[in-house]
């Protein structure tokens, strides 16, 4: 059975310079419209996670995209719409991915760890417990796992469906930063965060930076999936700060093109929308 990382006040206050941190990339973040890697947008956020493992966090990057990126390099203009062919895409896209996030964090001396996982490995008990500490291991040996639903095995993501139990990877990087017993979850989006209204076509919308609930009419703000590249939206990003907030964890919305934020989000500065847990302070 997972121990659960119990902690008093005092060491509550004196661990808010190491925190551990999940941190989730969207498809949009690391892929130009074309579909091709943003190799500018992953060196910067390698570079950061890196200097921030470096400050003494525990980082923890859930990454989306091998489909997308399957998809181009096959050769392929659009997603592909039948089950099996997105399968193969991911396949080949997250071969890619991993190798240039490898290549990546390795010019800053780094070393990062493949984790694919499926509905089962997270719902089932015994499955979960590995799983904890697996990720408990790695982090114990410095190193920065990389983590993505294993699509090739599991249709959970890519086919719409009942019993899903991920779903998407907004979904999934809650899971694991419950799993993990994270101190913060950071999505990393192609918006500034959560507005009162869709910015797109709304100058005048309102960033909302600090939220303690979800309520029907924040769901009522929230839109569909972004791009063609990606399936989540401000949808799963609400589902994913439910989960987190419920296991203790705060969760923050900030835009993927600004990497160096994570600096000021860790600090706990205003940036973004934070949506804040409200967890159980135990006493030792």
């Amino acid at each position: 059975m997972m121990r659960p990382r119990i902690r008093s006040v005092r060491a509550l206050e004196e661990s808010q310079s190491c925190l551990r941190v999940v941190v989730k990339v969207g498809t949009s973040t690391l892929t130009h419209d074309t579909g091709k890697l943003n190799l500018k947008n992953m060196e910067h956020l390698a570079r950061t996670l890196a200097d921030l493992e470096g400050m003494g966090h525990e980082m923890i990057l859930v990454s989306s995209g091998a489909i997308a990126i399957g998809s181009t390099k096959l050769g392929q203009r659009e997603r592909p719409t039948e089950l099996r062919m997105k399968q193969a895409a991911a396949a080949v896209g997250q071969c890619t991915m991993m190798h240039v996030y490898d290549k990546l964090f390795g010019e800053y001396n780094r070393v990062v760890a493949q984790i694919l996982l499926t509905g089962e490995d997270v719902d089932a008990p015994v499955r979960a417990e590995h799983l904890h500490n697996t990720f408990e291991s790695l982090l114990e040996l410095g190193v920065i796992p990389v983590v993505n639903e294993n699509d090739s095995v599991s249709s959970a993501e890519i086919e719409t469906g009942k019993c899903k139990v991920l779903g998407d990877n907004d979904t999934l990087s809650a899971m694991v930063a419950r799993l993990c017993r994270a101190d913060l979850l950071v999505l990393l989006s192609d918006i500034d965060g959560l507005y009162d209204d869709d910015p797109h076509q709304n100058p005048g919308a309102r960033l909302i930076h600090r939220v303690t609930r979800v309520t029907p009419e924040l769901r009522a703000m929230a839109g569909g999936a972004g791009t063609w590249r990606g399936t989540g939206g401000m949808t799963t990003k609400l589902n994913a700060a439910e989960l987190a907030m419920k296991a203790g964890v705060d969760m923050v919305i900030t835009n993927g093109a600004r990497p160096e934020d994570l600096y000021g989000i860790v600090a706990g500065e205003d940036i973004g929308t934070r949506f804040v847990a409200q967890p159980e302070i135990l006493e030792l």
